[in-house]
């Protein structure tokens, strides 16, 4: 056949060379983008964005998005310098239209939503949303009702807590602080001149989950990351364990430090 079927090769280009598509019908909001996001972060970059030989985006408008929003520099390219510009309005169109014709096989998609729940996979990476995840879930799950038993009810706070602030509970070789871990008389206080060996920490903090307040994109993320491992107070061998799941609204990031 005289049209290449099989691309020659995939090349990689800064991002600054790919040029969006200026009459691009897909739209792309800022949870997709954040979704797309979150599957290049888990599974890599897995399908190339197409362009025309001058850099024009034909399709993978929103790969190139979460990309920018990952902070990337390059993607990976098949340049179609086969199509004509009305073949590459009508790929366009059809790269997404036709996606959307196949179906499913629910008693088989259920089998694989299962064993990903067995292996405690995040099914907020596979693009299912999640009031649909429920209903595909809702007939096959086994787990056990919830029981009313007043074992199970959350008691009324007491007049006179026991635990006040700036209580510290002794559990083990370990110390637990009831306190703000944004107040630094607290953190020393717990910390006792001492180092961690082990940091857990899953921003953002604090009123950064107040999801009216103003957001600040995130554009630099290892220097973001930076910032919180060199004010933690951890051993120079310390495990830094931090949970980078998008699972919050549009994604937003952003680190508390503590003021100077």
């Amino acid at each position: 056949m005289s049209k290449p079927l099989l691309p020659g090769r995939i090349e990689h280009w800064p991002l600054a060379r790919l040029k969006p598509y200026a009459r691009n019908a897909k739209t792309h909001d800022a949870d997709q983008v954040a979704k797309i996001a979150a599957s290049m972060a888990e599974f890599g970059w897995t399908v190339p964005v197409l362009v025309a030989a001058d850099g024009e985006l034909i399709a993978g408008h929103g790969r190139i998005l979460a990309a920018a929003h990952l902070g990337l520099t390059e993607a990976p390219v098949i340049i179609l310098g086969h199509l004509t510009e009305a073949q590459r309005r009508a790929y366009r169109i059809a790269d997404n239209k036709l996606t959307e014709l196949g179906g499913w096989d629910e008693a088989l998609l259920l089998q694989e939503l299962q064993a990903l729940l067995a292996e405690d996979f995040d099914l907020g990476l596979i693009g299912i949303p999640e009031d649909e995840l429920d209903a595909l879930l809702a007939d096959a799950d086994d787990r056990p009702a919830i029981s009313d038993d007043a074992a199970d009810a959350i008691p009324e706070p007491p007049t006179e807590p026991i635990t006040r602030p700036g209580d510290i509970r002794a559990l083990g070789k370990h110390r637990l602080c009831c306190g703000d871990a944004t107040d630094p008389a607290a953190v020393a206080k717990l910390m006792q001149n001492e180092t961690a060996t082990l940091m857990f920490t899953s921003p953002p903090y604090a009123q950064q989950r107040d999801y009216g307040a103003a957001k600040e994109k995130v554009g630099d993320w290892d220097a973001l990351m930076q910032g919180v491992f060199a004010s933690a107070p951890v051993t120079a061998d310390a495990q830094l364990l931090v949970n980078l799941g998008l699972v919050h609204r549009d994604s937003e990031w952003h680190v508390w430090m503590a003021p100077a």
